[in-house]
């Protein structure tokens, strides 16, 4: 346990991307901190920007000598990554494992031998060294690879929820629906009564998410979907919607329809729209084209960004471990997780398995077994 192996990008000023395994150093806990031994790592949509920024993948390559994926970055895209250029850096937003040895004070102790599952920026290793603060215990029937995807889709998924009703909503549109934490979102919203407009990009999902109960579900390909959207926001009152694609129309769309049920009783001149504030968060880039906005949508309105970690930091301790206590309970049914393949750190190299797991599709997520054999 003195050295594990574990992967890090690096984006060089000359415009090529590397993705290595290295050998680092096992350090020794300081008091408050774990060693894990890393058991299942998934590779989540958050992860590939870091992993990858703005390579250009489809020429990917992998380097035998330097142990590294290697792909060219087109050069005038390097200023929007410039922080990062010439750095190596660790990947890997989350994962789980046993923890295998604890720093002297009681409560790292006490997590001794237990499943956790951890939130680090550096997941995808053998060992993680991480502040205890950063684990998320499990129960002892509760599988590393069950635990593996603890809290980006779960916490992310809850985190709506909180938001709409911190911020006096009631009801949320979400969009690219299908996904894995778009399930858990539909979940969440059937137990808790909250109604929830789902949209999708293909009839397929919208039968998918029917048959786990959603009530609402669109798809955006249809030549009706903005009718069908504006009946189904008036219909629900939804002011409060979270987009995972970032790019086009849909967010202007939704605001749109928002602002037509908000507005429809209106009488005489409505120069500046609805009382009623709009909100979209993306919290997604699965399009990193331009959000094109239509503003027909009066002047109450706003578009922001959600990121997890700076919403979790808004609520007291109190309240997190709530929401860890949830996910942990609600593992193997509400958040619930499955995958299509296992990977070794070595063969999430491998370009052929890149462009699997990079292509994003839906039902399909991979998982990287940090000590596969």
């Amino acid at each position: 346990m003195n050295k594990s192996k574990q992967l890090f990008t690096l984006i060089t000023s000359e415009g090529e991307l590397q993705v290595s395994l290295k050998e680092v150093d096992v350090p020794e806990p300081k008091p408050h901190e774990v060693i894990v031994r890393m058991e299942a790592s998934p590779i989540n949509p958050s992860d590939m920007w870091p992993m990858f920024g703005p390579a250009s993948l489809d020429k990917a390559t992998f380097d035998a000598d330097k142990k590294a994926l290697v792909a060219p970055v087109h050069k005038p895209l390097l200023n929007r990554i410039k922080s990062r250029l010439d750095q190596t850096l660790p990947i890997g937003n989350e994962g789980a494992g046993t923890v295998v040895k604890a720093g002297d004070s009681p409560e790292a102790q006490a997590l001794m031998g237990k499943t956790v599952s951890i939130l680090t920026g550096a997941a995808y290793t053998e060992y993680a060294c991480v502040p205890m603060q950063a684990c998320l215990p499990h129960l002892d029937s509760t599988t590393p690879q069950q635990a593996a995807s603890s809290f980006v889709n779960p916490l992310t998924a809850l985190g709506m929820v909180e938001t709409m009703r911190m911020e006096g909503h009631k009801a949320l549109v979400h969009t690219a629906a299908a996904s894995n934490l778009g399930q858990m979102l539909n979940k969440i919203c059937l137990e808790e009564g909250v109604e929830l407009v789902n949209i999708v990009r293909s009839q397929k999902q919208v039968d998918m998410l029917k048959e786990i109960g959603a009530k609402i579900v669109l798809d955006s390909s249809s030549e009706n979907f903005k009718a069908e959207l504006y009946q189904a926001i008036d219909s629900t009152g939804a002011t409060l919607a979270f987009d995972a694609i970032g790019g086009g129309e849909l967010v202007s769309d939704i605001l749109t329809m928002m602002e037509a049920s908000g507005s429809k009783d209106a009488k005489g001149f409505n120069t500046y729209g609805s009382d009623s504030n709009k909100q979209v968060y993306i919290y997604g880039g699965l399009d990193f084209s331009p959000t094109i906005l239509n503003r027909a949508y009066g002047m109450t309105w706003s578009i922001g960004g959600w990121l997890l970690m700076r919403f979790l930091g808004k609520l007291d301790k109190k309240r997190v471990g709530e929401l860890y206590q949830k996910v942990a309970t609600e593992i193997n049914t509400t958040f619930a997780s499955s995958y299509t393949n296992e990977l070794s750190l070595e063969e999430t190299l491998q370009p052929e398995n890149v462009a699997l797991y990079n292509a994003k599709k839906t039902g399909e997520k991979y998982l990287i077994v940090p000590n596969k054999g």
